[in-house]
């Protein structure tokens, strides 16, 4: 398929020709929701946990005697039906990490695009500006109405456009290899240079 290139000034400057098995695809929720899934899985710390009845500090002695005081059998004060007792199968420290095999990961990178694309959320630019300062570049993205947005770029991003859009608000700028499912969809706009959709679409086939 044929979509406009622009330059950063949002004026058509020709077409660029996008791979239909990238670019061109039908919507997959199923998929998609596999994928972020699977990239905030990863993203879990899973360092949160409770004791367990030996990690509990206090006496082994038995509260009191088994019979004859008309109260309930209790065998320790750690028990976890005591005050400041143990938890019974409470979580502890892991990894939430999981396996997902490449073809759907692939797939879903490669849905992603496609969804950007039949929604006309996906723009094509030559380049990224050369503006180097963070006031300068917001003028410029609140020109074009782009609220929230995700910037993708060739290999490497020019240092002084990364630190220009560091700080403004909904923005996110990424290098091709960075590119993933949940960044892409969780910005309205997504921007992407011609060195990026010849990186993605080389990567991606």
């Amino acid at each position: 398929m044929q979509v406009k290139l622009q330059n950063w000034a949002a004026e058509e400057v020709g077409t660029i020709d996008l791979a239909d098995d990238v670019f061109g695809l039908p919507a997959r929720t199923d998929i998609l929701a596999r994928v972020v899934d699977w990239q905030l899985a990863k993203r879990r710390s899973g360092n949160h946990k409770t004791k367990g009845i030996s990690e509990i500090s206090g006496t082994t002695k038995k509260p009191h005697n088994q019979k004859g005081t008309g109260r309930a059998r209790q065998g320790s004060l750690r028990s976890p039906q005591m005050r400041g007792g143990a938890r019974i199968f409470g979580p502890v420290v892991r990894s939430h990490e999981y396996d997902l095999p490449k073809k759907i990961r692939k797939l879903g990178l490669k849905t992603a695009l496609s969804v950007k694309q039949s929604e006309g959320k996906l723009i094509i630019v030559e380049s990224f500006s050369d503006t180097t300062k963070t006031k300068a570049l917001a003028v410029e993205f609140a020109n074009r109405g782009w609220g929230s947005v995700l910037l993708i770029d060739g290999p490497e991003v020019a240092e002084n456009f990364r630190r220009a859009a560091a700080n403004l608000k909904h923005v996110d700028v990424l290098p091709q290899q960075g590119a993933n499912v949940y960044d892409i969809l969780r910005r309205d706009t997504l921007v992407l240079t011609r060195a990026a959709v010849e990186h993605l679409e080389a990567r991606l086939k």
